[in-house]
């Protein structure tokens, strides 16, 4: 088994946009080489059209390196040996609004595989975990922000990833949601699972990470480890102010 969730060799991303005068060309992440260990919760930090979010969509096999390699414990992120062990939340997960969360979760655990009494269990199993249980005969369309993200994990989760990516986790939600949110990946960390998450939220980023990786104009600026923003005066929101200046 490796030793990393994921790794980055000198990754670069190029996006090609036609144009009426001919193609213009934007590179996301420039010469990009990062690990992040099974097993623990790593933040990624960085200003609006840092590269956050192409980052994401790499290691979850969305779009594809310009140059580089993007491997996911040890495989392509395009392979079933490396999908089939992440789970991804989007920034802004998309339900159908007429269905109940039993009637999603079934859809998204039969594409990934699940059937049967297996998928029954593991629909019981996320919806309990996530609070949706008592939930469970309201329609999508009658949901807060704070439950969709709710539904979103437990869609992450159906299928027992080892490692959860997860794009603004805590975007838009009320303080309660984001303590229960936060003691849910407490609790998935401590069963050995890695975590993987982007937020604009320094203050959530350093109470759940081990270590955090800062972008500035699609280049890794820094890594920091928790022992070094405990250490700093100013903790880890001066850290991230003086790397992105």
């Amino acid at each position: 088994m490796s030793a990393h969730a994921v790794s980055f060799s000198s990754v670069e991303k190029t996006y090609k946009r036609p144009g009426f005068l001919g193609a213009a060309y934007t590179t996301a992440v420039k010469d990009l080489s990062f690990e992040i260990p099974a097993g623990e919760i790593t933040g990624l930090l960085g200003l609006n059209g840092a590269g956050k979010t192409t980052i994401m969509k790499l290691l979850t096999g969305l779009i594809f390196p310009t140059a580089g390699k993007v491997k996911v414990f040890g495989h392509s992120p395009a392979e079933g040996a490396a999908k089939a062990r992440v789970g991804f939340l989007p920034e802004l997960p998309y339900f159908p609004p007429h269905l109940r969360p039993v009637e999603a979760l079934g859809y998204y655990g039969r594409l990934s595989g699940l059937s049967g009494p297996a998928l029954a269990q593991a629909v019981r199993a996320a919806m309990d975990r996530t609070g949706l249980e008592p939930h469970a005969g309201k329609r999508i369309s009658e949901f807060s922000k704070g439950m969709l993200q709710r539904l979103g994990l437990a869609q992450a989760l159906l299928h027992s990833p080892d490692l959860l990516v997860l794009d603004e986790p805590v975007s838009g939600l009320d303080p309660l949601a984001i303590h229960d949110i936060r003691g849910l990946l407490a609790g998935l960390n401590s069963e050995g699972r890695a975590v993987f998450l982007s937020s604009h939220s320094i203050s959530e980023v350093e109470k759940l990470c081990s270590r955090v990786l800062i972008m500035v104009k699609g280049r890794l600026a820094a890594t920091v480890k928790r022992s070094q923003w405990e250490a700093a005066q100013g903790g880890l929101e001066a850290i991230f102010v003086e790397a992105v200046r």
